[in-house]
Formats: structure tokens, C-alpha cells, sequence
């Protein structure tokens, strides 16, 4: 295939509507990811490299991530927060070549969404894991367990498509995820959406805490805040995921 313009290349890999998608794009994205990734996708499309290979690259920035956070030192935090913008630059550009070069396909869909998992889990445990110092200790446990708690939250987004599927019904649209059985319900879900809360457990927002948090611990010389973003994320997660399971059930994703 030949080397596309960027403009020529925008119009296919970043179609109109696409930035609007109210589930699907990370306002990191939108605000200024994709306008640096549809450079770098130009630059791939003159290389042999196909969309899994950059999702597999992707996963493994996340895991990277999860990993260096877990070290001490305000540089830690700092390299693991660049990490992470290497993870969703990737996560931009692997669709964005996918949808030019036509090699969209299930298994990118399944790769993209297990390197969702892995990054959250990672950079979660890697914060417990910091928070500890030394040795593990209860810090760490919180770590693995809001990990855990990441991950359930997402298998019970992607649980709904199975259930559906095992049904003999098509993927849930956009419009039902907001659709509710009670009023009540949707406003409560409406109010804990507007709070922004369940961000803290994603990697992007997290990346961002944690170095905060890391700039605030060596200016005092303690692991206070590091502490205090791992007690948080855990408390969100749990929370996550009860009110996240009660809000599948409550809406008309299963009908």
C-alpha cells in the first residue's frame, strides 16, 4: 500500500464521529493524544509493522509501567508516568493503522482489551507495591486487591457482550448503557458520573496521581501520599465494583 498524506490518512483512521464516541475515546485522546498519534501511524504505514505487533508493544508499556511505579524515587514515578502516554499513544495508533491498512480483526479487539487489563492491574499493584517501601506489607495486599478490583470491573463490562451473544442478541448499544429501569437510578448514576471518582483506577489518571503523590512524598521525605492514593484507588475499586455490577443489572443492557 502506498504512504498516504496525513490528511489522506485522517479522513480513514480517524473518521468523522469517531473522537465523539461517548464510550470509546479517553479524553486524553481527544484533548491531544490523537492529534500526535496520526503522525506517528503515518510513519508506520512506511514500515512492515502490523496493528497486533503495536498492541502487544502496547500491553507490554502498561505492564512496564505497573513495574517501574513500584520502584522508589521521584524519577520512578516520573518514568512510569511516560510510560503510560506511550501506552495510549500506542492504543491510538494500533486502530488507527488497523482501520487504514484493513487488518481489523477480532483478535485486535481481544489483544487490545487484555492489555486494558493488564496496564490497570499493573500500574495498581506497582502503587501498592511502592507504598510498601521495602517489604511487602498491607500496602501491598491493597495494591493487588484494587488490581483485582480493576479487573473485575472491566469483566463486567465485557461480561454483558457474552451474555448477549449467548442470547442471540447483538452487542449493546451505546444509548442502552444509559437506559434504566428506575429513574432514581440513572440519577444516581448521572451524580456519581459527574464526580469523575471511578477515573482514579485507570492508568492515565493514575499515572498522573501517583506522580503528584511522589513529588509530595519526597518534598516531605515520607510515603504519606502514596499511601493515601492506594487506600483511595482500593476504596474506589471496591465501590466500583458493586455499584458498576448493580448498574448493569438495573439497565436494560441484558434486554
Amino acid at each position: 500500500m502506498s504512504v498516504p498524506s496525513v490528511a489522506e490518512l485522517r479522513r480513514v483512521a480517524q473518521p468523522a464521529g469517531h473522537l465523539e464516541r461517548k464510550n470509546g475515546e479517553h479524553w486524553a485522546g481527544v484533548l491531544y493524544m490523537r492529534r500526535l498519534s496520526i503522525y506517528v501511524t503515518w510513519w508506520l504505514t512506511k514500515t512492515s509493522v502490523t496493528p497486533n505487533q503495536l498492541t502487544w508493544v502496547m500491553t507490554l508499556a502498561g505492564i512496564a509501567a505497573g513495574v517501574v511505579l513500584a520502584l522508589p524515587g521521584l524519577w520512578a514515578a516520573v518514568a512510569a508516568a511516560l510510560l503510560v502516554q506511550v501506552y495510549l499513544l500506542l492504543d491510538c495508533s494500533d486502530g488507527e493503522l488497523a482501520r487504514w491498512t484493513g487488518k481489523t480483526s477480532l483478535t485486535g479487539v481481544y489483544l487490545d482489551r487484555v492489555g486494558a487489563y493488564f496496564a490497570e492491574a499493573a500500574l495498581l499493584a506497582g502503587l501498592g507495591w511502592r507504598a510498601s517501601a521495602v517489604m511487602p506489607d498491607w500496602y501491598t495486599v491493597l495494591g493487588f486487591a484494587a488490581a483485582l478490583g480493576a479487573i473485575l470491573i472491566k469483566a463486567e463490562t465485557d461480561l454483558v457482550d457474552v451474555a448477549r451473544a449467548k442470547g442471540g442478541l447483538p452487542t449493546a448499544t451505546e444509548a442502552s448503557v444509559g437506559q434504566f429501569r428506575s429513574g432514581l437510578l440513572g440519577l444516581g448514576r448521572r451524580v456519581l458520573s459527574a464526580t469523575k471518582f471511578h477515573r482514579i483506577v485507570q492508568p492515565i489518571e493514575l499515572s498522573m496521581l501517583a506522580l503528584v503523590a511522589a513529588v509530595i512524598d519526597a518534598v516531605i521525605g515520607d510515603l504519606v501520599a502514596a499511601r493515601v492514593l492506594i487506600v483511595a484507588c482500593m476504596v474506589a475499586a471496591a465501590l466500583q465494583v458493586v455499584l458498576h455490577l448493580v448498574s448493569i443489572l438495573a439497565s436494560r443492557r441484558l434486554t
